[in-house]
């Protein structure tokens, strides 16, 4: 089975509109940037433990950095561990373009009464691949009425009598105690989630994981020790939250009006990524991939390589005025 999440699958190729160089005096690449900014500007990416709430550990994260400003991507069950990526400071809003990607559960499904593994297998592909139907739980943040969700693959990995280790890549907003509650239903044996662990959150994955001790180790060798080099691979970049957005990459004299919040004009397009559609979410970056934007494409990729028309509507800007303002 192909367990990859929508964006993992696609292959997005460049396209050049027009050539252009970056000048080295305006801004910088993400990996440049100083030690302090990228502490208040910049995503890290939590084990999350059992017990806390996926807020209270965005909290904690704020608390260790001694920031005032944190988010995380998508609420975890506090009984639940893994993947939480948290935005610091101002790359907080970055967790709006990871709500909505797909995420990766590796769980343990314990079902009431044993059941015939070719049954199972056949239960779940014929019903529970694919677009389903999911009434949210009486204990939700959300309307509870029906809704349509995507189960983009599910692979059973082990059987050991009623518990069944599983692999789930799913739509953002699907609930996965409830998935396991549906298959027992189905199954007319009743099944219910005895371990979850997210390994993954749109681009984000167990192999860039950090605990909450070592953030506040890395943190300390960076005051106390002035060794920046543990916290500078704890703490990410902020770009790598949209690496699993298409892109558009802009002339450094396109920048600035971006960072006043101007729609982004075709002719402002250096180069772009293929098969960019209407009313996607699109990454507006600079010619050094440093994140200026995110906003709405209003036009195709194909219509991004014109003349003229507005080609993205810049609703969220990162970048702050004056990295790229031209001076004669």
């Amino acid at each position: 089975m192909n367990s990859l999440l929508p964006f993992e699958r696609t292959e997005r190729k460049i396209l050049i509109r027009k050539e252009a160089e970056t000048d080295e005096k305006y801004g910088c690449n993400p990996n440049d940037r100083k030690t302090d900014e990228i502490i208040n500007y910049g995503i890290v990416n939590i084990d999350k433990p059992k017990g806390p709430t996926s807020h209270q550990v965005s909290d904690f994260v704020q608390k260790i950095l001694h920031i005032s400003k944190s988010g995380h991507s998508g609420t975890l069950d506090p009984a639940v561990t893994g993947v939480l990526p948290v935005a610091l400071g101002r790359a907080t809003r970055i967790v709006q373009g990871l709500l909505t990607a797909g995420k990766e559960y590796v769980g343990i499904m314990h079902l009431h009464k044993e059941v015939d593994e070719s049954i199972l297998r056949e239960t779940i592909s014929r019903n529970f691949i694919g677009k389903i139907q999911q009434l949210p739980p009486i204990k939700s943040s959300v309307k509870r009425q029906l809704r349509t969700r995507s189960v983009y693959y599910f692979e059973i990995l082990e059987i050991d009598g009623k518990d069944v280790l599983f692999k789930v890549g799913t739509e953002a907003g699907t609930y996965i105690r409830k998935l396991i509650h549906d298959i027992g239903q189905k199954l007319k044996t009743g099944a219910h989630m005895a371990e979850l662990r997210r390994t993954k959150a749109g681009p984000f994955g167990e192999s860039t994981l950090f605990t909450l001790h070592e953030l506040t180790d890395a943190y300390y060798f960076f005051i106390e020790e002035k060794n920046d080099k543990f916290i500078r691979k704890v703490i990410q970049p902020v770009e790598n939250g949209v690496s699993h957005l298409p892109k558009t990459w802009v002339f450094d004299t396109t920048v600035e009006s971006l960072c006043h919040g101007s729609d982004l004009k075709v002719p402002g397009i250096s180069k772009l990524n293929d098969s960019i559609k209407k009313d996607e979410i699109v990454a507006i970056m600079t010619l050094k991939d440093e994140l200026v934007a995110l906003g709405t494409a209003q036009i195709t990729s194909k219509e991004m390589l014109g003349e003229k028309g507005i080609a993205v509507k810049t609703e969220k800007v990162f970048m702050m005025p004056g990295d790229y303002k031209i001076r004669d």
